[in-house]
Parts: structure tokens; sequence; C-alpha cells
């Protein structure tokens, strides 16, 4: 630009009304702060969001959350400033909200009496819709399947449900997040932090964590959790409770699908993301029974970190991320509650059933921010698992290689032992409520002093306690895409015990990584006294061989030509999950632990095997 051309434009727009210059004021928000009485007369806090010149009756956006309903303040802002009214509430017992807080079961009654409090506002165009993230998520699936009147829309992201399936239980071992879910918040937003002197105390056992960490089992009484008894009973009941019945009743969408209420449902969750299990079980439940749309993306997201494309130590690239989190929620909502016609079932995130991102599409550089690049891409399908793949077994084998033929030895196995006291430690996962004792997402499974327990650089797979098993490397592209199990056969000296199982992508060294890069794709564990039937528990007869299965996360990944796909198998998988003591005494009310030598079969009567749904490129 010429020198004289700059004076005459800035001339030129020295003589416009600074009101073309300046941004427009946006529009302001009325916020009215009330406590609504349920049914049982406990009042819960709720503000409301309403457009500064309301224009007649409009649809209602409703969060109810645990975490503070302050916190929901930009998407009530923005959503008032869209057309519509905003809600949100702390759930009983929490913050503001009188009550006593208990795990998500006073959701479903409590959303029915709220939503209806909605309906009769003189605001209330009587449709309600709702987001949140994680527990924030699962009050929607509550009150979904509460049945609300008023509940014409949900989008859960991430959002709790199944909790004695794949969650809080996970083929009945324990997730040691929602442990420290409780001992962050039992002194945070609950009652007994109402009391300064008792927040402090609590605190402090918060901050002591990894020392609490190593004094398990829980037993009532004997901990500062005490001064928030709601917390400390539960937790204590959760992690001796493995069996998945009535106690994990609410928000358990599988085998209460018939009762969710028939409305348009927006399903939201990432292959890192600690909920993954259940969002693609959750379709897979609803679709069949649900006269109206059910929908699913499922991105390479750890939790609640959709506007993200960097996950843990690896970059799927810009397109991985949803950057802008409310437009595409008001998308759906404008669809919806107000019947646009836009772009839900025409474009992209909305333009199929099902939209999922296939990582591993990068050529594996390492970035300007040190992350390995493993990148990905996005596709489109009417259902899921998408149809072109192929389920096809990738067995054992007593070499320690992983390859698609069947074991013809007539008796092979691997032992390994287990010291509940020297436990593989967690690098990375599905992980949600990490909170300093916990990595999410993708990460090179090796140690550093990222791994609190697991300080050196060492990988792994030198650990004695690890059964590795490898493919060549490939020698083209390979895609695996759908949901994953390992079956083994197992055989142990003890009566109870764990089998885990992880899937990896093996980079081949490079100038980048001259170490390779052992990038973790997903896990799973299975609780011995589980392998039959979750609802029961059995213990083994110590050198018998019992088949059970190891139920992974779902994923979609391309282990690209030159990698490797590589299992590992082992029996602990700390702190994701709580530790077995082996002993078979009842969980997590054992004094004693024991040392197990643990054993995989491998032979041709017991031909243990990964089961990869492989899609064709």
């Amino acid at each position: 630009m010429s020198p004289t051309y700059s004076l005459k434009l800035l001339a030129f727009l020295s003589i416009l009304p600074f009101a073309v210059l300046a941004e427009a004021p946006l529009p302001k928000v009325q916020v009215k702060t009330e406590m609504v009485s349920m049914s049982d007369g406990v009042k819960l806090a709720t503000d409301i969001y309403l457009p500064e010149k309301l224009d007649g009756k409009l649809p209602t956006i409703l969060t109810r959350t645990p975490y503070n309903k302050t916190g929901a303040k930009s998407f009530g802002e923005y959503f008032a400033r869209s057309g519509y009214v905003f809600v949100a509430q702390d759930v009983r017992g929490r913050y503001a909200s009188e009550g006593t807080w208990h795990w998500v079961s006073d959701d479903g009654p409590d959303g029915v009496d709220c939503a209806s409090w909605i309906g009769k506002q003189e605001w209330s165009d009587g449709k309600i819709g709702m987001l949140g993230t994680s527990y924030v998520g699962g009050t929607q699936h509550a009150m979904a399947l509460a049945g609300a009147k008023e509940l014409a829309t949900v989008i859960p992201v991430d959002a709790i449900s199944n909790c004695g399936v794949q969650s809080v239980r996970n083929a009945g071992a324990f997730e040691m997040r929602f442990w420290n879910w409780i001992m962050i918040n039992g002194g945070r937003g609950s009652n007994a932090a109402r009391d300064e002197g008792t927040e402090a105390v609590l605190k402090e056992m918060s901050d002591n964590r990894f020392t609490y960490l190593s004094l398990l089992p829980l037993r009532h009484g004997m901990i500062p959790l005490q001064l928030s008894p709601e917390y400390e009973s539960w937790i204590i009941s959760a992690m001796r409770h493995g069996a998945n019945d009535d106690f994990w009743k609410p928000n358990n969408i599988i085998d209460h699908a018939s009762d969710y209420k028939d409305i348009p449902v927006y399903l939201v969750g990432g292959w890192y993301d600690s909920w993954a299990g259940n969002t693609t079980a959750n379709f897979k439940a609803l679709t069949p029974v649900l006269k109206s749309d059910v929908y699913l993306i499922m991105g390479p997201w750890i939790h609640g970190a959709q506007a993200r494309s960097v996950h843990g130590m690896v970059d799927f690239g810009k397109e991985a991320a949803i950057p802008d989190e409310k437009a595409w929620r008001l998308e759906w909502y404008d669809h919806v509650l107000k019947g646009k016609d836009n772009s839900v079932g025409k474009a992209a995130p909305f333009a199929k059933k099902v939209r999922y991102f296939t990582m591993g599409t990068g050529d594996g550089h390492k970035t300007e921010q040190e992350k390995l690049f493993h990148g990905g891409e996005w596709h489109d399908s009417d259902v899921w698992p998408p149809q072109d793949t192929e389920a096809v077994n990738f067995y054992l084998q007593s070499d320690g290689s992983l390859s698609k033929k069947a074991p013809t030895e007539t008796k092979a196995s691997t032992s390994f032992t287990y010291d509940p006291a020297n436990p593989v430690p967690t690098i990375g996962g599905n992980i949600s409520s990490g909170n300093d004792i916990l990595l999410q997402g993708a990460w090179d499974q090796r140690g550093g002093e990222h791994v609190w327990n697991w300080q050196k650089p060492v990988p792994l797979s030198a650990r004695n306690d690890i059964l590795v098993f490898q493919t060549e490397p490939l020698t083209e592209d390979v895609e695996v895409t759908g949901e994953l199990e390992v079956k083994l056969w197992i055989s142990s000296d003890c009566v109870d015990t764990d089998f885990t199982a992880k899937l990896l992508d093996i980079y081949p060294p490079s100038k980048d990584y001259p170490g390779g890069f052992d990038l973790n794709i997903a896990d799973g564990i299975c609780r011995a006294r589980f392998r039959d039937s979750l609802k029961e528990e059995k213990l083994m007869e110590p050198g018998q061989i019992y088949p059970l299965t190891v139920r992974l996360y779902p994923t979609s990944n391309v282990f690209k030509k030159g990698h490797r796909i590589r299992v590992d198998i082992s029996s602990s998988n700390f702190p994701r999950f709580d530790l077995n003591p082996n002993t078979g005494e009842p969980l997590q009310q054992h004094r004693q632990v024991k040392v197990a030598v643990n054993t995989i079969h491998q032979d041709a009567d017991h031909p243990s095997h990964i089961i990869l749904p492989i899609r064709k490129r």
C-alpha cells in the first residue's frame, strides 16, 4: 500500500461516525436468581438468563450442574442473546442448593420438577433443550429416562451412564477417577465445605491424595472424608459394589433404553474420553427404540475437550477440533426447538447420523509444540459401527508375535507375576477427573517426570509383568474402526485377580523420534470374579483354565505401513483402576495382599486373541 493511499484512507476513516468503527454493543441480558422448590420441599438455586427485550414465549436451554451454576455464565449470555431463555441450576446438595447430594439418583425426579417449573413460567414456550458435559451430561440422561414432559432434546457430551458396566465399575474393577472426584469435591461445593474450618480440613485431605492412594481401602470414619458423610458413604459403597445390579440403575441406558423419552438426541464423545464405550453403546441402544433422530459424533478428544486438537503428547490436526463450542449446539437447538431449516441432516457435523474421526493419517513428525503429529480425518456413516468393516482375529502367539494365524500348539502358555505393591503405571488413556494423579489421552508409553509412579524414561514394555504381543512391521495401512474385544484363556494361582489389555500403535524409529513412539490407542480390564457375568461374582479355582473377555474402548485408527500393531496384557493399570489384592476377599474390604502368578494360554484349544474391526481403505 502506497504512503499516499494510506493517508487518504486514514483521512476518509476519520470522518466516519465513531459507531461505524466501534464494535456494536452486545444486547443486554437480564439475570435473575430464584430458589426453585422441588416436590419434597427442597429448594434448588437457579439462575435465569433472559433477553433484555423479551418478545413472546421462548424455548429454554437448561443445564443442571454439581460444579456451580455461576460457571455457566458465558453459555447463559450467549443463548439469551440468541433468542432463548437459559436456566442454570445447582443440583441438590451442591453449592447454593439445599438438600443432600446423592450420585445421579435425584437428578431424574429433580429434573422433572425443574422442567415443570420452567413450563409454567410466563417466558416459556414449554420446550426445553439441555446441554452439559460429564456429570452435567448425566443429568440430561436422567431427565430423559424420567420422562420430563417439557424436555424436547438433549446434547449429552461425555455423559455419565451405564455406571455398572464400563464407567464407575469397569467389568467389575473400579475406576479410580471417581475416588479422585470424591476426594476433591467432598470439600468443594459440598454442605460440609460451607464451614470454613471443615473446608480447610477437607482441602488438606485432597492435597494429600497421593498418600491416601497408598492407604486404601477406605473404611468408614477413618479419614477426614467422614466430615462430608454423603460423599464418604457413596464412595465406600461404590468401591465395594462390583455387580451391575439395581445399585447402578440410575442412568442405566443399556438395560432401560425403552424408558428414554422419544426426543432427538445428539450424543458426543471422544476416543480418549472416559465415557467413550458408553457413548457408542448408548447410540446402539437408543437408535432402535426411539422414533426421533439419534445422532453420534466421536472425535479424537479427551474428556470435555472438543475444541482442542492436541490431546496428551499427540496432535491430531486442526480439523480434529470443533472450535466454537456454542455455535454447533445453537445450530442443533434452532433446528429442533425452533424448526429452522439449517445444516442439521445436510452438512457436517450433522450430515449423517454418525460422524467419526479416524486417527493416524499423519506423517508422525514432531510439531513446533513438540507433539507427535498423528493426524486424522473425518468420516460420516448411517450406522455405528460402520458396515464396511470385517472382524479379524489377531492371535497372541507364544513367541510374543501377533498374527492372523491361529496357534497350532497342543499346549502353550505364558505366565507372569502381578504384585499389587508394584502395579503397572497408568500413562494416558480414557481418563476424566484425573486432577494430578492421572494423565489423559494419547501418550508415548514411556516413563518420565510426568508420570508420578514411573519417573524414569523407561518404556512400559521393559516390565516383566507386561506380556507384549506385536505384529511384524505392516506392509500396508490397516484401519481399525469399531468396538474392540480381547478374548483370553487365563488361569491363576489365586482365586481372584485382574487381566488388562491395551492396544498400541507402534511408530518405528525416525529422525524426530529416534526411539520410536509407543502410542496407546485403547485399553480395558476384567476382574476375574466377574468373567462370566457382570451381575454375579464367582471366584476361580487356582490352576483351572477359564475364558475371559476384556472389552476395550472403541476407536478408529489407521496403523500405517511400517508401524506395528501391539497388544499388552497384564493385571494392573494404576491408578486408572483399583488394585486387585488377589485374595478373594469382599471388594475393597481386604486386609491382606497376595502376589499372583497369572497365565495366558495360547494353544489350539485356547487361542487367546484380539478381535480387530478392519475397514478397507
